[in-house]
């Protein structure tokens, strides 16, 4: 076939493609106006990860789950924006992971609202000011962020879904001669993430400079020839400061888990986790005797961890399955004077 039917036939399809996505668009209109009369929320998160597990299923074409994820999440991100624009706030600045992971559920039309703070992210979102927040809440080689867990027990918000990033870091100078460099920014716990790119390239034994985020490490050394930063190649390029060295971080499968949070509950979608923390008496078996109402019910618990909030033990806790789950439900039932339960949502997969 030659090149130019072959262009009148893509043409083609492209003009209906956006028949069908207007078409799509004000069915979406119509679902929004019912919700508008029920109060119901617009973003249904088990509601979007059905469609795409029935497309991926269905799926017998060139396109691959990634490529279908980001087709049909940028789609319900645009959906969802016609129907009622809502701020996303956010662990700042821009270009930073936790804004790459806010954009990756919520598209690049949203209203994006960078926060200095986690605290901030969630008092916002308290306020109305935004009507989503997302922020860390773990990190494979750091483990758990304990301004996080502190969040989730001083606010009422629920978390409504999870998002899990590999995280790149890249280092970025004007400089081409790594020997001139007298200076690296970066966050602090990036320093240790390239501990061995940094000894084996000589660059441990010059000045290391802290600042509060790999974002704003690459907008300092975009500003001096002499430094340089450790940060993701999106910081580097929104600086224009040019990347010496990709994927410099010393744990290939380095991973950052995100949580939204926002002011609403899901519905069970079938393929659920669920977060809690719990209080427990100070007393000796207190842990065992709860853990163990977990495996007589044959609920699978995938995270335990230990954590201290205002000089009290707290246990950070998270199975599979939704809290109205009749099993686990009774469970929550039983140790309601206990627990808090912190939101069930679509599982994007079981540990980092």
């Amino acid at each position: 076939m030659a090149l130019d039917e072959l262009r009148k036939k893509i043409d083609k399809i492209d003009d209906t493609l956006l028949a069908l996505y207007n078409e799509r668009m004000d069915l979406v209109h119509q679902v929004g106006e019912l919700k508008n009369t029920t109060g119901a929320p617009i973003y249904r998160p088990e509601r979007e990860q059905a469609i795409l597990n029935r497309l991926k299923a269905q799926n017998n074409g060139k396109l691959t789950n990634g490529a279908i994820d980001a087709l049909f999440l940028e789609m319900f991100a645009v959906a969802r924006n016609l129907e009622l624009p809502e701020a996303v706030a956010f662990l700042g600045p821009e270009a930073s992971f936790t804004h790459q992971a806010a954009e990756s559920k919520f598209g690049a039309l949203s209203t994006y609202l960078p926060i200095s703070s986690i605290p901030g992210v969630f008092r916002e979102v308290s306020k109305g000011t935004a009507k989503f927040g997302v922020i860390p809440i773990e990190n494979s080689s750091n483990g758990i962020v304990t301004d996080t867990i502190n969040c989730l027990d001083a606010y009422d918000l629920k978390i409504i879904a999870e998002v899990v990033i590999d995280v790149h870091l890249c280092f970025a100078t004007l400089n081409e001669d790594i020997k001139n460099i007298k200076k690296i920014y970066s966050k602090d716990i990036a320093f240790g993430q390239c501990r061995k790119f940094l000894q084996d390239l000589g660059l441990d034994e010059i000045e290391h400079v802290p600042v509060e985020s790999t974002a704003k490490a690459a907008k300092l050394a975009a500003a001096d020839e002499t430094t340089a930063a450790l940060c993701p190649s999106v910081a580097a390029k929104m600086y224009t400061l040019p990347i010496l060295f990709e994927n410099i971080e010393d744990d290939t499968n380095n991973r950052t888990r995100f949580f939204v949070v926002s002011n609403f509950e899901n519905q069970p979608s079938g393929e659920d986790k669920t977060s809690i923390l719990v209080k427990l008496a100070n007393k000796p078996g207190a842990l065992v005797d709860f853990l163990n109402d977990f495996e007589k019910a044959k609920v699978n618990l995938t995270k335990i961890k230990s954590h201290i909030v205002e000089g009290k033990s707290v246990f950070f806790l998270e199975f599979n399955g939704h809290k109205d789950d009749k099993d686990i439900a009774e469970i929550l039932k039983k140790h309601e004077d206990e627990i808090k339960v912190l939101g069930s949502y679509v599982k994007e997969r079981d540990d980092i």
